[in-house]
């Protein structure tokens, strides 16, 4: 053999142990690639190091990459580590962090975010506390928000009547101060989150309140034509058009946050509609996310147009999927082993760095391809954790092994926005203008790629 042909096999070797950094065949590896990856998208976090905010993650631009609600995405996905690989090595970061963010009124509206504050973004942070309540994720000091009530304060300030006026019959609107915006525009993520939590808080409960708004939010959501008979879920429109102007733009997480609420509708009501809806929302969600069993965020993957937000919407699909095959067992047979291929896809590509095992963006294309950072760290975390679903008890609730304790009139009455905020400044306008136009803007052209094919 010639020095040359050694020298070969040795870079391909090299290689080949480079491409199976995270191996995903045995609840072994998955605990041990989610350790590695956990660790790797908490090296992103510095709010528990001196002089931080705890909390957040850097940002939001131009001092860095995030925006507050994916901070709170973050927790969600941590909680759903230690709950499927047992590892508590970052509890305390976590609960720190989700306690030192719920504001003054203890409903997840702090005065620092005036600029972005959406219904969606409290509302992520709303699902992070509503699932450390389901999993029984340690609870807070008794002189301290609980998780439960903290989701209760979330879904009471969006059910406040003021957050639902007539413009298009109904429904939330993206921004929650008026003056931002994107004040003028309602879409699927807000309304979708809503009914998410109402559907959770209703089986936890088992307060029929709950359900009624979930099934009201559904209802209104598919009347404005966000959601068409096929469950294609588009992301929203403006008041001026009475909702008709509808951006025809589809985002994974939309799909996701609807998906999980049918499924704990269907698990509170047993309604054979419920059925339906979580089987018609599924095969709308492989159909358009997952060609070839991989996942792929369509409005803007090929040619890689995602905004930061959009680089983290794959995580929230793998888990929340996950999730509902306990909630709705009748699923688990279909969705499962498409979870695993694409989990497979996903660390197949995580051989970037000087670590060797950096993950990118584009799961399909079987090569790292340079796009990093928390949510596509995150995204490949969720994946690979989510294959241990099997592993768990089922969610929670007040009477079924649930210790968080809830309060139902919390966050009552504090959701408007001068209870939570200061005056909002030109500079504050200025910033929620750009995020807004750079969120419309990238849905539009990426809307456009996909009705042209390009």
């Amino acid at each position: 053999m010639t020095m040359a042909s050694i020298a070969l096999r040795l870079l391909l070797s090299a290689g080949l142990v480079s491409a199976q950094v995270f191996k995903v065949d045995s609840d072994d590896n998955i605990i041990s690639a989610a350790k590695t990856l956990a660790y790797d998208l908490m090296s992103y976090y510095h709010g528990n190091q001196s002089g931080q905010t705890p909390g957040i993650l850097p940002g939001p631009p131009p001092a860095g990459d995030y925006y507050w609600w994916e901070a709170g995405a973050l927790w969600g996905t941590m909680i759903d580590y230690w709950f499927l690989t047992g590892d508590t090595t970052y509890n305390d970061v976590v609960s720190q962090a989700m306690l030192f963010q719920v504001g003054p009124s203890r409903n997840y509206m702090p005065p620092n975010v005036t600029a972005s504050l959406g219904n969606d973004d409290q509302g992520f942070w709303g699902m992070s506390a509503m699932q450390a309540a389901e999993e029984n994720f340690p609870d807070p000091p008794e002189d301290q928000p609980q998780w439960l009530a903290l989701a209760q304060a979330v879904w009471n300030t969006q059910a406040d009547p003021d957050r639902h006026d007539a413009t298009c019959g109904g429904g939330l609107r993206w921004q929650i101060p008026f003056a931002n915006n994107g004040y003028d525009y309602k879409n699927s993520i807000a309304n979708g989150i809503f009914f998410n939590l109402g559907a959770r808080l209703a089986r936890y409960t088992n307060n029929q309140t709950y359900a009624d708004w979930a099934e009201k939010t559904w209802d209104w959501v598919v009347s404005v034509g966000f959601m068409d008979k096929d469950y294609n879920i588009f992301d929203g429109a403006h008041v001026e058009s009475n909702c008709t102007d509808i951006n025809r733009a589809q985002f994974s997480y939309n799909n996701g946050v609807f998906l999980l609420g049918a499924a704990y509708m269907y698990n509170f009501t047993g309604d054979a509609k419920w059925e339906e809806r979580v089987n018609g929302l599924v095969d709308a969600t492989f159909r358009v996310f997952f060609p070839n069993d991989t996942m792929s965020e369509v409005s803007c993957e090929e040619h890689m147009t995602c905004t930061t937000d959009m680089l983290s919407f794959k995580g929230y699909v793998h888990r929340w999927m996950s999730t509902m095959t306990k909630i709705a067992p009748f699923t688990a047979e279909k969705i499962l082993p498409v979870l695993k291929k694409s989990a497979q896809a996903a660390v197949n590509q995580c051989t970037g760095g000087s670590n060797g095992r950096t993950c990118g963006f584009q799961w399909a294309s079987g090569k790292f391809d340079n796009s990093v950072g928390v949510g596509q760290t995150m995204d490949v975390l969720a994946a690979v954790s989510s294959l241990l679903i099997d592993r768990t008890r089922d969610p929670v609730t007040s009477t079924k092994g649930g210790t968080s304790v809830g309060d139902p009139n919390a966050g009552v009455g504090s959701g408007d926005i001068g209870d939570n905020l200061g005056p909002v400044t030109t500079g504050d306008r200025a910033g929620a203008g750009v995020l807004t136009a750079i969120i419309i803007l990238t849905a539009g052209v990426a809307f456009g790629w996909m009705g042209t094919g390009q």
